[in-house]
């Protein structure tokens, strides 16, 4: 049965897309984020083992919560790692193994690559598609990827 929220079934199929997007970079980011935590080495090992494992638990929470939100509007959750690298915006590097600082930085660009592109769907949820709860949600998630990217940066400066 299709939600009846007061917005329009095609702007629900629009909006779910949109989240789809979302999810993808989350999936993607934190597979990537899991990658680091399993090789990072040198100095600050287990410093930034920890931050990497605490930052792979966080995006773990905001991806079943996104999947969550395209169900409650109807929508089918894509759940292949296929589906997830068509729609991604994140790079991956198969067989690259970055320092330390590397793998800082490169995660600092993700997250700053998904809050660009979350601020993108926000402005279609709420004036294009009249959708203020996913543009709420998606909202508080920039919180989340700012705080992380604050986090990044203080290590880099």
């Amino acid at each position: 049965m299709k939600p009846n929220i007061g917005i329009q079934k095609k702007d629900l199929t629009a909006v779910t897309d949109l989240l789809s997007v979302v999810l993808a970079d989350q999936v993607t980011l934190y597979t990537k984020t899991r990658k680091f935590h399993w090789n990072v080495c040198g100095e600050s090992f287990m410093e930034l083992h920890k931050l990497f494992q605490n930052q792979y638990t966080q995006l773990e929470e905001s991806i079943d919560l996104t999947a969550e939100r395209i169900s409650k509007l109807g929508g089918k959750t894509i759940g292949t790692m296929q589906e997830f690298s068509k729609l991604t915006s994140i790079k991956e590097h198969p067989n690259k193994y970055p320092s330390s600082k590397e793998m800082l930085l490169e995660l600092l660009e993700d997250h700053e690559t998904i809050i660009i592109n979350l601020r993108k769907c926000i402005e279609q949820c709420s004036n294009k598609y009249n959708d203020v709860g996913s543009a709420d949600y998606l909202t508080g998630l920039i919180g989340e990827h700012e705080t992380i990217a604050w986090t990044l940066r203080r290590y880099l400066n």
